[in-house]
């Protein structure tokens, strides 16, 4: 039988993801604006890291991107004429009460792939991510950095355009990490358009390809990743890239 690395190498890459569009976006509840108005595009391959301190409106902003908050101001939308299919993995992973293998044949099921193929693409999923043995263990008692791993696998398998990663190492020790970044890196090599949030800077240097900057729910800086570390624009990401308080 074929190897699961071998039938990946001879997929196609995925089309290049469409660009998103931020004009004039902000949300509000109970008469508070709790991010923007702001207005952006993120064009091209990414990886997009967004960065900034805690409670700056990362993950609102990736939850507007991704469609699981509407704005309550402006428009958010994607060049072309068709949504990218799109994937996001949380901070804490969201695993149904399920093993291993039936979460990831779930989502299958739920994208329409055929029920005689789920099993077997669900296996070579796990085993592309280091957990064939984890296969038929229940999802949830499974350790912080294999949930993680399994959220990712389970999004390989459905081929997203675009991934949205929500602090997805944030609690993890320094070989989860790893194992995640990696995976990080193959999505993207296969032509996954990767939008991840992170207050981590050297992870961001590792992995990124542009930065959105995010102060108090506005985007403060859009730049290049080497422009960004190098030479910020603004105060706040001078102040944030020196490890001192961003205010």
């Amino acid at each position: 039988m074929t190897s699961f690395n071998a039938a990946l190498n001879a997929a196609p890459t995925l089309c290049p993801p469409p660009a998103l569009h931020f004009a004039e976006v902000a949300f509000s509840n109970l008469d508070k604006t709790l991010f923007g108005p702001c207005s952006f595009v993120l064009e091209g391959a990414g990886p997009t890291l967004i960065m900034g301190p805690n409670g700056a409106g990362k993950s609102l902003l990736l939850r507007l991107a991704h469609g699981l908050l509407v704005p309550t101001q402006g428009r958010v939308s994607w060049s072309g004429d068709e949504l990218p299919r799109q994937a996001m993995v949380f901070q804490q992973p969201v695993l149904l009460r399920r093993s291993a293998v039936a979460n990831i044949t779930h989502a299958l099921a739920v994208n329409g792939t055929p029920r005689k193929e789920r099993r077997k693409l669900a296996l070579r999923a796990l085993e592309r991510f280091g957990l064939a043995a984890c296969a038929d263990t229940p999802a949830r008692v499974l350790s912080g950095g294999e949930q993680q791993r399994l959220a990712l696998a389970r999004a390989w398998v459905l081929s997203p355009n675009v991934l949205f990663l929500d602090e997805p190492t944030s609690a993890l020790d320094p070989a989860a990490i790893r194992a995640v970044e990696t995976a990080v890196r193959e999505f993207h090599q296969r032509g996954t358009r990767i939008i991840m949030t992170t207050h981590d800077l050297h992870q961001a240097r590792r992995l990124a390809s542009d930065v959105l900057f995010v102060v108090g729910g506005r985007v403060r800086e859009h730049a290049g990743a080497d422009a960004f570390f190098s030479t910020p624009a603004s105060r706040e990401a001078q102040a944030f890239i020196a490890g001192e308080l961003v205010e």
